[in-house]
């Protein structure tokens, strides 16, 4: 409703604005150059985002001082306090790092977007930039057609600082322009009554642009022009900050709550910074004036003291509320609860991963992991076991063998509800994100892709042998129950190797031993079906046992080349060097019948 309402009333000022004056177009050109530019600058970044940010990312924020520093590092590279907002949005999203580690990368944003006014109000105004602009719009869209996509990054980031240039030049001439016909300060209002209104209008014009950068372009240019005060200029700075949070509020609408939950904490952090600014300006600005003595700012130098401003109370700001990081944390978590829904959903798959290819490769991998933890479940359950144990028994054989307990589940309800919605999701993810990557990550979005039906095929193949379980489990005969406890077992042993395969560290795994077992496996069950003859000719089992016990040892076989091959995806090595070195060891069906058949 209000996007609807918008952009007719912005439409409408822009025609009055060119209709009653030329000076107006060029500094209404100015800013949509600049606008431009801050596109063609954050397309160009994320070309740069398939694996080298990712990884930075990932080492850098296990602490909240190293989320804070790499915060102000990657803004001021990026000079775009939008994407890096974005990303993060994303990788906590994809549970990559932590919400604490968002929210101080959110604060060191904040830090970092200032340097933007100090390069504008240094250089951009006492440089005539828009002689540089043309070099680099002339060589960066010749590199935006090249087909490597880091040359295309780098044209993008070129050209992108060629428009920002430009549309500083414009705005600069237009303000220049302008004050010759009118004098824009007999609109200025002096105390909190201006400052107030000041605010709003550096927020209004920051939601409509969404970019604070191109709001303190605007704020400075009119201050070097003299159309505004440098009063109203420091009002109008803090509403562009706090303005600023729309982009990061924009963003986690395609995110989960995790996405939400920083947007919210963004707006809490800037507002609280905004309203320090506001109460405590006229202290701030005679620090801006010690600062400005100290260091050779000439005193009408406003457009650097309104810098020096920026910084100063963005700074304040992180200091006063890095020591409540975890009680925003609490706060957070407490006002958007992680949702529980009945039928399973997607807990990584948002929007916001899909513009960076190893997050989408992450999130999906995580994703994936999911439905094997879901699956695992369904399995165990499917055989009339507890996770406990499996995973805490010593003699899990004579356990078994001893077990005569029938679990009161319905498979196929909960089937539907969580595996099959959760492969549904992720399949319809994959398809949509599989057009949208560079084609050197399609090859492992399609492992996983195969990952997802090996996992589903492994429980199709439980569903098929529960039924004959639950009745020769508990059966009179003790032949048929403990060839049919010998399935049990090897299902059981197999889904503890892949745990153990789990939680070994990544440097230390192999999947050599999956395939060992899978081979073992296939040699027993061979073995067995060679025994069938005799227990039907000694009248041990009858002949329809016999075919019932034929069919669940090929459910079996499906079962464990199902699920093994699924773990060899999930956790083997993701080392590049290491995966080319597990493919080439690696069996596959082929391979294991025919090693059985050796042994």
């Amino acid at each position: 409703m209000f996007r609807r309402i918008l952009l007719p009333v912005i439409f409408l000022i822009l025609i009055y604005g060119f209709w009653i004056s030329p000076d107006f177009k060029q500094i209404s050109s100015g800013v949509a150059i600049f606008l431009f530019g801050m596109l063609f600058l954050e397309e160009g970044f994320r070309a740069f985002t398939g694996g080298t940010l990712e990884k930075l990312l990932k080492n850098t924020t296990n602490r909240l001082w190293k989320a804070i520093s790499f915060g102000i590092v990657s803004t001021t590279i990026m000079q775009s306090s939008s994407l890096v907002s974005i990303i993060t949005i994303s990788f906590l999203s994809a549970e990559l790092i932590g919400l604490a580690s968002g929210i101080g990368i959110i604060f060191g944003a904040n830090i970092g977007t200032t340097t933007g006014a100090w390069l504008i109000a240094g250089l951009g105004l006492k440089v005539n930039i828009a002689a540089y602009a043309m070099p680099m719009l002339v060589f960066g869209i010749i590199l935006v057609f090249q087909n490597s996509r880091w040359m295309k990054g780098i044209g993008y980031v070129l050209a992108g600082l060629g428009f920002l240039f430009l549309g500083i030049h414009y705005m600069k001439e237009g303000f220049e322009a302008f004050r010759a016909t009118i004098d824009l300060t007999q609109f200025a209002i002096s105390g909190y009554a201006g400052l107030f209104i000041f605010v709003g209008v550096g927020v209004f014009a920051t939601v409509v642009m969404q970019s604070s950068h191109a709001t303190l372009v605007l704020i400075i240019t009119a201050l070097a022009a003299q159309q505004i005060t440098y009063e109203n200029a420091l009002a109008l700075a803090i509403g562009a900050n706090v303005g600023t949070t729309i982009t990061a509020i924009l963003g986690s609408l395609g995110s989960n709550y995790q996405g939400k939950r920083l947007a919210v904490g963004h707006l809490i952090f800037n507002a609280i910074t905004g309203l320090i600014a506001i109460v405590f300006i006229y202290q701030i600005m005679w620090a801006v004036d010690a600062v400005a003595a100290s260091t050779g700012i000439a005193a009408d130098d406003y457009t650097l003291k309104l810098a020096v401003f920026h910084t100063i109370f963005n700074v304040i700001g992180v200091v006063v509320l890095t020591p409540f990081v975890r009680q925003l944390v609490n706060f957070l978590e407490g006002v958007i609860p992680t949702p529980v829904p009945d039928v399973v959903k997607p807990k990584y798959l948002m929007e916001s991963v899909i513009d960076f290819p190893e997050t989408l490769l992450e999130a999906v991998r995580n994703e994936t992991i999911r439905l094997y933890d879901k699956a695992f479940e369904i399995i165990l359950h499917g055989l009339n076991l507890h996770r406990t144990q499996i995973l805490e028994t010593d003699d899990l054989e004579n356990l078994i063998n001893n077990d005569r307990e029938i679990f009161d589940f319905d498979l196929d309800s909960t089937y539907e509800r969580s595996v099959k919605a959760l492969h549904t999701a992720i399949l319809e993810f994959i398809s949509r994100a599989q057009g949208e990557i560079p084609i050197e990550f399609s090859e492992k979005l399609y492992a996983m892709r195969q990952a997802c039906r090996q996992i589903v095929m492994a429980v199709k193949h439980i569903k098929h042998l529960r039924k004959n379980i639950m009745q020769f489990m508990v059966h009179d005969n003790e032949d048929i129950r403990r060839e049919y406890n010998a399935i049990r077992i090897r299902l059981a042993m197999l889904v503890r190797e892949i745990n153990d395969l789990r939680n070994t560290d990544e440097a230390e795994r192999s999947i050599v031993d999956l395939d060992l077992y899978r081979v073992a496996v296939d040699k027993d069950l061979s073995a067995m079906d060679g025994t069938l003859d005799k227990l039907i000719r000694d009248g041990k089992i009858t002949p329809e046992m016999g075919t019932s016990l034929i069919n669940d040892h090929g459910y079996v076989r499906d079962a464990i080349q199902s699920l093994a091959s699924a773990a060899k995806t999930l956790f083997g090595s993701r080392d590049v060097a290491d995966m080319e070195a597990e493919s080439l060891v690696s069996l596959d069906e082929e391979d294991v019948e025919a090693m059985a058949a050796e042994q």
